[in-house]
């Protein structure tokens, strides 16, 4: 489905990407773990469009995205949830989730609407509710349901458990994981490694802007460096 071939990108002077390889295939978990400054949000952002790749390829599903606007590439069905959920806090819960399909082409979203809030039902509860005044977990949960709104047919995550407190971090990856079991393809970035790895099929290692370990997850939780690295044991 997903196809990143030798992407390379640069803030200013310095290479955060240095040449990265990987690929998502229809159906899967996949996660990407490092530590913070890896790259991994960078790569994200890279295949939705939102930085450029200087060199190298980006095909999504038998498409080269490499050039092409953002806007285009969420309507091919990529959709990114972004770090720090970038909810519009002056808008309501109800708003926010609509504004998810604001570039599909039918309107007719009050059974997708039932859908989405069906995996929090909180937030039907909070419709009216600016969401600004959400916690931290709810608008999590917001930024999630405003993607799904869009159809996506491979969803990125970036850290998607950031800040939020325990009791939410299991009920967003229980999330993550039906959403896959009803189609959708997802592409995962996470510190907390342990956590990813335990949703994921497979997974890459970051470092520096490289990818320096690949293997199926269940392998990468038994890997003795990935366990002092990144597992805490």
């Amino acid at each position: 489905m997903l196809k990143v071939d030798s992407i390379q990108t640069k803030y200013g002077s310095i290479y955060a990407l240095k040449g990265i390889d990987l690929v998502v295939n229809e159906g899967e978990i996949v996660t990407i773990i490092g530590a913070n400054g890896a790259g991994k949000s960078t790569t994200l952002n890279t295949i939705s469009g939102i930085v450029r790749s200087l060199a190298g390829s980006i095909t999504f599903n038998g498409v080269d995205i490499t050039h092409m606007p953002t806007d285009k590439i969420v309507e091919s069905g990529l959709i990114q949830v972004p770090e720090g959920r970038e909810i519009f806090p002056n808008l309501t819960v109800l708003e926010n989730i609509k504004l998810g399909a604001y570039l599909r082409k039918d309107k007719n979203i009050k059974d997708d609407i039932e859908y989405v809030t069906s995996f929090f039902p909180r937030l039907s509860e909070r419709f009216n509710q600016l969401g600004g005044t959400l916690s931290g977990g709810e608008q999590q949960m917001l930024a999630i349901a405003r993607a799904l709104m869009s159809k996506p047919k491979l969803l990125l995550m970036d850290e998607p458990s950031l800040g939020l407190a325990p009791k939410f971090v299991h009920g967003i990856f229980d999330v993550i994981k039906k959403i896959n079991e009803q189609g959708t393809t997802v592409l995962l970035v996470e510190q907390n490694a342990t956590l990813a790895l335990s949703v994921a099929s497979r997974g890459y290692v970051m470092e520096t802007g490289k990818i320096v370990l690949e293997d199926k997850a269940e392998n990468l939780m038994n890997n003795e460096s990935v366990k002092a690295a990144y597992l805490g044991f």
